[in-house]
């Protein structure tokens, strides 16, 4: 019995043979599957932006094209503004949302063109230029957005920034009918000279209903606290002119006023300081010999003579700011951008961007009643603060106040750290310019992201031959819980160390290494046997300091100390073995940004059995020395980064009449 089937040459016709015309239409469905795959990826991977295409920008929005919105008389007024506002009553925070940027999303209203019902517009000027750089800014910034259903903020395109050019009323209307209005919640307005005569209010006068209002001019009165933002009066001179930044220092002048349009009272008290400290006030006033314009705006005058403005403020150590016809005023950012210290004088004045920055450090603020004392008071600032305060009010102009878009994006990010606080910028990061670093360290992170081989702290002693000294100190320190290792660094090249019997019995391991150099800078030596990641480097000598004290605080810098210190630092110190401590603290400074804080309270130094033989510091020489290391440290490292600081810390009930086994560092302050 045979079973039938058909051959062909190819073999047996297991399966049959597809069509022609399948196989045409499979391998058609094929490459239009292959084509789609391959535009999709094009697309994914060419340039392109989801929100490029309602960018705003004047450039491709001009006002005279924008559309023409009429209002009526019956059109609807918002309240006036609701002083008891505050981000948690008048503010949507959940329409921010969540996102991995915690960044809010703003959104700008398109610009309209609002006018009466006679066709006049409802402001004098249109879009300021000032408005415009705003917008933009904030329009490339990462916090725009172009979809209104995303937004957590809205800026109207209608200029408030100053209510001179202003029709209040026909304004106010034109706000409440913004398509996202809805009482004015979660709206931003900018204005920089409110009010108008006579009264000047310090506040924006446009009923504006819940409006978050970013003010130029605020007073105590009127400044809805955590909710408005205090900001700058932008100065027009600061895009005209550039004033290359000065070397803080003596100047020329120990205080300049140069505001032309002040009340004659105060005018009068500053010409009476002016006679009692002869050159060193230099009082200017507007130049009467000169046109009006522009060219006159930047000139001031006194008895004659004809100064440059804003040039002039760099000659002086101190820049008087009073307050005008508005608390607020320009002349603050041209003395901010000349590096003059600003004397503020305007009672109830909310400084600019105060949430958030530090002006005790880049000005002085005296009651205008004191401004008879004001030599007086500006006299007795140290030299050395005076400069970190000119260093500082030149940074402060240059993050915060130098342009439209410093002021826009600086308002928004304060905004935001409210709505994410624990995303916010630190005080650190809003008032501590960037710090000069090296190039050899780009990061104070250069440990391993291991946990240390032993908890506690090593105590690295340094020492050379005063053995009761050094005995003494090594059984204070091994009181400390925290004690981990003691390792003693013998100094001393020509005499050997104790035998082991004479030691201190301590209850940790102790630990004595040989130095081949008497060298200071063997205390920072990155030792293979410190296994702590925190190290207490002290002298044989430093007997006052307790347990308690001891316990209380330590740091880990010995690595960059002796492989990453820059320049010839560590040679000067071990040169002239001197200052390895205030090296210490200018490299501590210098990568964290922060000044050291004093835990304790003051001691003198006790040491009755050293002698000027024994000791380094009693001789003449020695605080010489010191005074030249700091010049020569600060040389070096291209700037000063030791900070002034009036700081101290202290552990709970230390000086309180309170049983000693309730404290927990009952010996702070013992001698």
């Amino acid at each position: 019995m045979y079973a039938s089937g058909k051959y062909s040459s190819r073999g047996p016709a297991l399966i049959p043979r597809m069509k022609t015309k399948h196989r045409i239409y499979y391998i058609t469905l094929f490459s239009v599957v292959l084509l789609g795959l391959i535009a999709t990826g094009m697309f994914q991977f060419w340039p392109h932006s989801i929100e490029s295409t309602a960018d705003w920008t004047l450039d491709k929005r001009s006002v005279h094209d924008a559309p023409l919105v009429r209002l009526t008389l019956s059109s609807p007024i918002p309240e006036r503004g609701d002083l008891s506002c505050r981000m948690h009553t008048c503010f949507d925070v959940y329409r921010c949302g969540y996102n991995p940027k915690n960044k809010i999303k703003v959104y700008i209203y398109p610009l309209q063109r609002f006018v009466d019902e006679m066709g006049v517009p409802i402001s004098s000027t249109g879009l300021s230029r000032e408005y415009n750089d705003l917008l933009s800014a904030i329009s490339d910034s990462d916090f725009y957005t172009d979809d209104v259903t995303r937004a957590c903020l809205f800026i109207p395109s209608i200029d408030v920034l100053n209510q001179n050019s202003l029709r209040v009323r026909e304004t106010a209307q034109a706000l409440a009918i913004l398509s996202r209005w809805d009482k004015g919640m979660n709206h931003l307005l900018f204005n920089m000279l409110p009010g108008g005569p006579p009264d000047y209010n310090t506040a924006l006068d446009v009923p504006r209903d819940r409006v978050l209002l970013a003010g130029g001019g605020f007073s105590t009165w009127t400044y809805r606290q955590g909710y408005d933002v205090s900001i700058p009066v932008y100065s027009p001179l600061s895009a005209d002119i550039d004033l290359p930044e000065r070397q803080p220092g003596p100047r020329h002048y120990f205080i300049l006023s140069s505001q032309t349009a002040i009340h004659r009272e105060y005018r009068a008290e500053l010409e009476r300081l002016k006679e009692e400290n002869g050159e060193a006030l230099l009082l200017l006033d507007k130049c009467s010999n000169l046109s009006q314009g522009a060219a006159s705006a930047r000139k001031r005058c006194y008895k004659g003579q004809v100064y440059d403005y804003p040039q002039i403020l760099q000659e002086s150590s101190f820049c008087v700011v009073l307050r005008g016809a508005r608390l607020g005023q320009a002349a603050l950012s041209d003395v901010l951008q000349a590096g003059c210290v600003p004397v503020i004088l305007a009672d109830s004045y909310i400084l600019p961007f105060s949430e958030v920055l530090d002006w005790k450090r880049a000005s002085v603020v005296i009651p205008e009643e004191k401004l008879s004392e004001m030599y007086t008071i500006l006299k007795s600032i140290p030299h050395r603060q005076v400069e970190e305060m000119q260093r500082q009010a030149r940074w402060f102009w240059e993050a915060y106040f130098s342009s439209m878009k410093a002021i826009g994006l600086t308002t928004l990010q304060i905004i935001n750290d409210r709505i994410y606080p624990y995303a916010a910028r630190t005080y650190e990061q809003w008032n501590n310019p960037p710090v000069v670093k090296w190039t050899s360290v780009n990061s104070p992170l250069f440990l391993p992201l291991i946990p240390p081989r032993a908890p506690g702290f090593t105590a690295v002693v340094l020492t050379y031959d005063r053995v009761e000294s050094l005995f003494r100190v090594i059984t204070e320190i091994s009181k400390v819980p925290s004690l981990a290792k003691l390792l003693v660094v013998w100094n001393n090249q020509n005499k050997s160390p104790p035998e082991e019997s004479l030691w201190p019995k301590i209850g940790v391991p102790l630990k004595v290494v040989r130095t081949k150099e008497n060298k200071l800078s063997n205390r920072f030596f990155p030792y293979d046997e410190i296994e702590t990641e925190a190290v207490l480097a002290i002298d044989d000598d430093i007997i006052m300091l307790t347990s308690d004290e001891l316990q209380f605080g330590y740091e880990y810098f010995n690595y960059l100390y002796t492989y990453k210190m820059p320049g010839d630092i560590k040679n000067w110190v071990d040169a002239h073995m001197n200052c390895e401590d205030i090296a210490m603290n200018f490299l501590v400074a210098n990568i964290t940004g922060k000044a050291p804080i004093k835990v304790t309270p003051r001691k003198k130094f006790k040491c009755p059995e050293c002698t000027a033989i024994d000791g380094l510091s009693l001789d003449q020489t020695h605080m010489v020395e010191r005074s030249e290391c700091i010049n020569k440290f600060a040389s070096v490292f291209g700037t000063m980064p030791l900070k002034v600081v009036e700081h101290r810390a202290d552990p709970v009930l230390y000086k309180d009449d309170f049983p000693e086994k309730l404290k927990s560092f009952p010996n702070i302050g013992s001698l």
